[in-house]
């Protein structure tokens, strides 16, 4: 890790040095435990602050078309497949980016740690281990105890797209995607499904944190924001929340990189992944479209085919 971390730094010292770009998007320590935050380094003297390890979650993508002029951006595989994405949508002027793509073991969960032994106080990480001092108990964990869920069905851990690649590759599965955490919500019943997103969408607090940190949600109004029409009030309402949250994931049809930012950045612990995971598995079914995994591939809604299949819109008599 510490070669990783030192060939980050020794790039981002070049580029900088050389006037290749105005800043580097990456990663510094927080101020928590267990915390990476992102960072904006814009001077040779600067490199230092970065890092990277298990606790790199954010996903930068969604900095890099606020950041004005030439940047280099550090991409684990999510980061990219998101940077492919904002490409196809004319979000990004590829001219302008220089990409240090970073293979990637998967991130923390740190709200599974907090389940167990409390508020972390303290951490640290050696060899893949994690030793936790929490206010309801000490406790060491192996990473893949606590990896997150979206890293455990992560296809890509390589970056997607990049200018230069930092470490060696990961292998990846390549086997098709599989969806078993959708499949079980599928075969719950009507009702049963009907309880569990009740029971979900009454834990939100429309904090629009998921949004904040989505690099999918870029436009400067949302359509929750809107007064004409006005599409929600101001309070906090289940029914709301749900159409909330529907919005996003249909605006996200074959868009979403399943890079876990939203549930991550969610305070209240809703599965707002669920839905996300739904749609990308339908659109996967019926179009093969994986969001951002080629610069040459077209998003999903962009293509027209004769064969696309309408079972799906269909008035059945």
């Amino acid at each position: 890790m510490n070669k990783i971390i030192d060939d980050i730094r020794e790039k981002a010292r070049q580029l900088l040095a050389e006037g290749k770009v105005d800043v580097v998007i990456g990663y510094e320590k927080g101020s928590l435990p267990l915390k990476a935050t992102p960072c904006f380094v814009h001077s040779a003297q600067e490199v230092d602050s970065l890092i990277w390890d298990e606790t790199c979650e954010n996903n930068l993508a969604g900095y890099v078309a606020k950041t004005p002029g030439k940047k280099a951006i550090i991409a684990k595989g999510c980061d990219s497949r998101a940077l492919v994405v904002l490409l196809q949508e004319n979000q990004l002027v590829r001219d302008d980016l220089y990409i240090i793509g970073v293979p990637c073991q998967g991130v923390i969960d740190q709200k599974k740690i907090e389940a167990e032994i409390g508020e972390v106080l303290e951490a640290s990480i050696t060899d893949g281990k994690i030793s936790v001092k929490g206010m309801e108990g000490d406790k060491e964990y192996l990473f893949a105890e606590v990896k997150d869920a979206t890293c455990q069905t992560c296809r890509y851990p390589n970056p997607v797209i990049s200018d230069l690649q930092v470490g060696e590759s990961i292998q990846g599965t390549q086997e098709p995607a599989t969806f078993a955490d959708v499949a079980a919500i599928e075969n719950m019943s009507d009702s049963e499904r009907q309880d569990y997103f009740k029971q979900q969408m009454s834990k939100c607090i429309r904090c629009y944190a998921c949004r904040n940190a989505c690099p999918m949600c870029y436009c400067q109004e949302c359509f929750v924001d809107c007064n004409s029409p006005r599409w929600l009030t101001g309070g906090v309402d289940r029914a709301e929340n749900l159409l909330f949250q529907s919005g996003r994931v249909l605006h996200l049809a074959g868009r979403c990189v399943d890079c876990g930012a939203c549930s991550r950045a969610c305070p209240q612990g809703v599965d707002i992944r669920a839905l996300n995971r739904k749609m990308t598995k339908d659109v996967y079914e019926m179009y093969n479209h994986e969001a951002g995994i080629s610069e040459e591939g077209k998003p999903a809604l962009n293509v027209y085919s004769a064969n696309d299949p309408e079972e799906q819109f269909l008035v059945k008599e």
